[in-house]
């Protein structure tokens, strides 16, 4: 079936006229008569669309309102199943991707996350059929520097190294150690306690916080696709964010920049001193390292040699500013307020 046909057919479902159709990203934005809407297709995941409403519906009743809502079939149903796919529809929000380049639009999005974290405290989780993340972080961590040990025996068999075995041999050293202190600092912090708080309050995170996700609609912002919630550290989120955001030329793992976004988060949600002490673990650890050396000798992702190398020096390149953002970060932590000790 073409793809028109099928999107006419689906919204009809909705009680729509299809008159324009176009894919933006992983959705299609479709001019109906009834106004401008949001078809999702999926395979997996035959609650996502009973989980996103049901969140929006809370969030609304806690004033938070920077959510698409997603609209019933002409039968009530959340979603429409047409052979093996899976369809649901939401609201269009009429903006535009967020500019996070800019450190005062990335500010404003923290103070939405911040409130959208603020306003999922207050929902009764246990109706949403979400995925636990709440795992025992230590213990991964401390599993993927095992993977460095055996990243490095694999290149040590080849007969013949190339360009990339012998870089990344070169840094392997360097980035287990950024590990291993990252893991001490989790170890020494009050992860556990705060994870059991988490898991009995089944605190939410979005999980896929960033720019093709925030929507600027004049100056108010808008979290779309809720597809990724679970239930884990809300910390998880913001650190999440500033560690992705840190690879980008404007930021450069600049320590002043990130904490410009935890003070403007914290103007709404203020985070404990135990907290940005797990945050800074989840957002130093060297996972883009561990990643692609699992990509190039567990996995054997069928890269050419020329991209392997260039994310292997793109993620090099950071190393030392690494370790001064590292040491910034451990002096904020100490300048904290000590005497701040968040409820709950």
């Amino acid at each position: 079936m073409k793809e028109g046909e099928l999107v006419t057919r689906v919204l009809d479902k909705y009680g729509f006229k299809v008159l324009s159709y176009g894919k933006i990203r992983s959705v299609y934005k479709v001019k109906t008569n009834k106004g401008t809407i949001c078809l999702k297709k999926f395979k997996h995941g035959k609650y996502k669309a009973s989980n996103g409403s049901f969140l929006v519906q809370e969030l609304y009743k806690n004033d938070f309102f920077n959510t698409p809502n997603y609209i019933c079939t002409k039968n009530k149903n959340l979603f429409v199943k047409y052979k093996s796919l899976f369809f649901y529809v939401t609201e269009w929000v009429d903006g535009i991707e967020c500019d996070l380049s800019e450190i005062n639009e990335t500010k404003n999005c923290a103070k939405l996350l911040a409130r959208f974290h603020l306003a999922t405290h207050k929902i009764d989780c246990e109706k949403l059929k979400i995925r636990n993340n709440l795992r025992n972080w230590p213990e991964v961590y401390k599993n993927k520097l095992y993977d460095f040990n055996k990243y490095e025996k694999i290149i040590a068999s080849k007969m013949i190294k190339n360009t990339f075995d012998i870089v990344y041999r070169d840094n392997i050293q360097k980035f287990y150690n950024i590990g291993l202190i990252t893991l001490t600092i989790l170890n020494n912090s009050k992860y556990y306690k705060l994870s059991e708080i988490a898991n009995k309050e089944h605190t939410i995170c979005h999980d896929s916080f960033y720019y093709q996700n925030i929507i600027k609609k004049e100056d108010r912002y808008y979290i779309i696709d809720l597809d990724s919630i679970i239930i884990d550290l809300q910390v998880n989120d913001l650190g999440k964010f500033i560690r992705r955001l840190m690879y980008k030329s404007s930021y450069k793992w600049e320590f002043k920049k990130a904490e410009e976004i935890i003070e403007s988060y914290n103007t709404v949600n203020k985070l404990s001193k135990d907290e940005l002490e797990v945050m800074l673990a989840l957002i130093m650890f060297p996972h883009k390292f561990w990643k692609l050396g699992k990509k190039r000798y567990f996995d054997f992702k069928n890269w050419n040699e020329k991209k392997y190398v260039h994310k292997l020096n793109k993620i090099i390149k950071y190393g030392e500013l690494q370790q001064k953002f590292l040491e910034d970060y451990i002096q904020y932590l100490d300048r904290y307020d000590k005497n701040f000790s968040k409820e709950g």
